[in-house]
Parts: C-alpha cells; structure tokens; sequence
C-alpha cells in the first residue's frame, strides 16, 4: 500500500524537530520517489553558518545524488513551510514535478504568498503545488519556536 501525502508530511514534520537541536528554525523537507526516501533535509543555516542551507535544499541535493541526475522526474518533495524564492528556483531548475507544503509564509513565500516562482508562466517548469497540509501543526511548530527565542530575549 502507497504511503500517502499525510505520511510523508508527518515525515517532515519529525526532521523539523530535529532542526531544533542546532538552534535552527524548524523546518524540514523530504524527497519521495516511488514511496522511497531519497532526500531529506531540515534548516541548517545555524549549524553550518550557510545562508543557502535551507531544509529544501539540502533535499534536493540528497535526491539528486540519489538518482545521479539533476532533474527530478517522478519526485514529490514535501515541506513544512513554503519555499523562499531561492528554494522554489532550486525546485523549477530540477524540474521537480510536485511540492506539497504545510505552512504558507506571508513574509517570504514563492509559492502562491509573496510571489509564484514555482507557477510562474514565463518560466521553462511549472511545479504542481498542493498547499496547507497539516498546516496547522507547521505553524504552530514554528511559533513555539520563536516564542521560545523572544521569552529568551534572543529575538
């Protein structure tokens, strides 16, 4: 039986919380193909002082590696909040055929919130997006996380 998207999520979800052992906002992504992990990925800009290391990223990079080509046919990648610009240029650049994302983010996202990179008509791919699932635990993963650094008065 075929692991469904509420599964993988959940998935994500988990490699967000490890995100918080570094100090990092959690976040967390994973790459399916033919319901097998190929790539995981949780925020580790903290941990490796890299601006580019974003869950989704890393992901990516691992499903890439996974299938020893850059483009990623029949991959479902599956994240806890939804993409920068960086991230969902990275996505159409792969030609990664289906996101599914938890929480939109009103201040950054480039999947339908800011602005639409993955849908965007003039580009050469167009990303299937299926938005807000188990958005609500998403959300809530990453509010208690900066109410915890605003209580510490680190932010």
């Amino acid at each position: 039986m075929a692991n469904t998207d509420d599964y993988w999520m959940r998935r994500a979800l988990a490699e967000a919380e490890t995100a918080l052992e570094t100090g990092d906002v959690p976040i967390g992504a994973v790459a399916v193909l033919d319901d097998q992990v190929i790539g995981v990925g949780r925020n580790r800009r903290e941990a490796d002082q890299d601006p580019t290391a974003h869950a989704e990223m890393l992901a990516i990079r691992q499903a890439a590696q996974h299938i020893g080509h850059w483009r990623l046919e029949g991959v479902t990648l599956y994240c806890t909040l939804e993409p920068c610009a960086m991230c969902a240029g990275a996505m159409v650049l792969a030609r990664l055929p289906r996101l599914v994302y938890a929480a939109p983010d009103p201040k950054a996202g480039a999947g339908g919130s800011v602005m639409n990179i993955l849908q965007h008509e003039a580009l050469n791919h167009v990303v299937e997006v299926d938005p807000g699932l188990l958005e609500d635990e998403a959300a809530e993963q990453i509010r208690a996380f900066f109410r915890k650094l605003r209580a510490e008065g680190q932010k």
